[in-house]
């Protein structure tokens, strides 16, 4: 069990000045959703939850009202506009604070902050005017030389850096008045060490990962997700009978704006509630001409393409076909071939059932066929 005793008394600033481009998002990265909530609202609860007081939120120029939005419900923290560095916005936010005995300064970025960091941080504040969080290097190095491997590098002797990074607040406060390095600094630490401050090392944790590039925000979803779906169509004289992507001799078929194929349709809402993206209707509306008579197997493809764009795979599929006639077993196999083909997976992945309702209700008398299927995506 985590240790919740209470931590030394601390300051902290989050800086999320940025414009975070690169995470492909529709809006700056700290203000996107991941995990449910904001970006920057994970570390910001995190850091009051620990105790932070006070708590500034470096934002870029003119984020008030998305800052506002993102931290809707929170006390405890105010927010100030950054500068035209990283090392500038950090500025900013060690003289909105003014006066404390230890700050951490973090970056939005990176939402998942363990609370056992943070301890083990404000721990080494005891011996040394600053503290980072690391993680050893564990690929070999190479030095790049217009293309080519110039050299290795120790990575014994390298680091990953993280945040947040502590310090003495009037150490680091007196570092940022003075800096006269380049135009920007890497990290609060490299402003530190300019100052001839020593940053003492600590272990960090790979929960702080980064939140850099949009498959980052891809990579976090769930590794499993399951959908359902359930479809119904009635049976007609006159109408082709599709059922699974086979077409089955009968004396009626099922009826509706396209082949009607009520096992497919099950199928395609199974995928597209295990990616939560609306129904069939929503993406092959039967008000929409184009669709009229069309082959479920493009509905089926066309929701595949969906759960590889979402960043899944299918899992498996289990359909339960429900009629009284006609018998599914003599085609039980080429179904599964045919969903298996469209999906683009192994047949052992796929499973095709039926069953009855004894004669009750319409599909016992023989009014129409009901079909429901579940579905899993995994994660790639």
């Amino acid at each position: 069990m985590q240790d919740e005793s209470p931590l030394p008394s601390f300051a902290a600033i989050v800086v999320a000045a940025g414009k975070g481009l690169r995470a492909g998002q529709p809006l700056p990265k700290q203000y996107a959703l991941w995990r449910g909530k904001p970006v920057l609202r994970h570390s910001v609860e995190a850091l009051l939850e620990a105790g932070a007081a006070p708590l500034v939120v470096v934002i870029p120029n003119g984020g008030e009202d998305a800052t506002s939005i993102a931290l809707e419900g929170l006390d405890g923290w105010q927010m100030v506009v950054g500068g035209d560095t990283r090392q500038g916005s950090v500025a900013n936010g060690l003289y909105e604070i003014g006066v404390a005995e230890r700050v951490l300064i973090h970056d939005a970025a990176r939402p998942d902050l363990p609370r056992e960091v943070i301890a083990r941080l404000l721990e080494a504040l005891a011996n040394h005017p600053g503290a980072i969080p690391t993680l050893p290097v564990v690929d070999s190095l190479a030095i790049d030389e217009r293309g080519v491997m110039a050299g290795s590098g120790e990575r014994e002797r390298l680091r990953r850096v993280q945040t947040p990074q502590a310090f003495r607040f009037d150490d680091i406060f007196a570092a940022h008045r003075a800096w006269e390095g380049e135009p920007d600094a890497g990290d609060d630490a490299q402003v530190l060490r300019a100052a001839g401050g020593a940053v003492a090392l600590v272990e960090g944790h790979e929960r702080l990962k980064k939140l850099t590039f949009a498959e980052d925000f891809v990579s976090d979803l769930p590794p499993v997700r399951i959908g359902s779906g359930f479809d119904v169509h009635k049976l007609a004289v006159g109408e082709e009978l599709w059922l699974g992507g086979v077409k089955i001799d009968h004396d009626k078929g099922l009826a509706g704006h396209s082949d009607a194929d009520v096992a497919l349709h099950a199928i395609v809402d199974a995928l597209l509630g295990a990616i939560a993206d609306g129904d069939i209707g929503s993406h092959f509306p039967p008000s929409d001409p184009q669709w009229k008579g069309a082959s479920s197997d493009r509905f089926l493809a066309h929701a595949a393409k969906l759960v590889d764009q979402a960043g899944y795979r299918t899992g498996n599929v289990d359909l339960t076909i429900i009629c009284e006639a006609p018998k599914i077993g003599p085609h039980r196999e080429a179904m599964r071939a045919r969903i298996a083909k469209l999906l683009g997976v192994d047949i052992g992945a796929i499973s095709v059932k039926a069953t009855t309702t004894e004669r009750l209700g319409f599909t016992g008398r023989g009014e129409g066929i009901a079909a429901q299927a579940v579905a899993t995506v995994i994660r790639d």
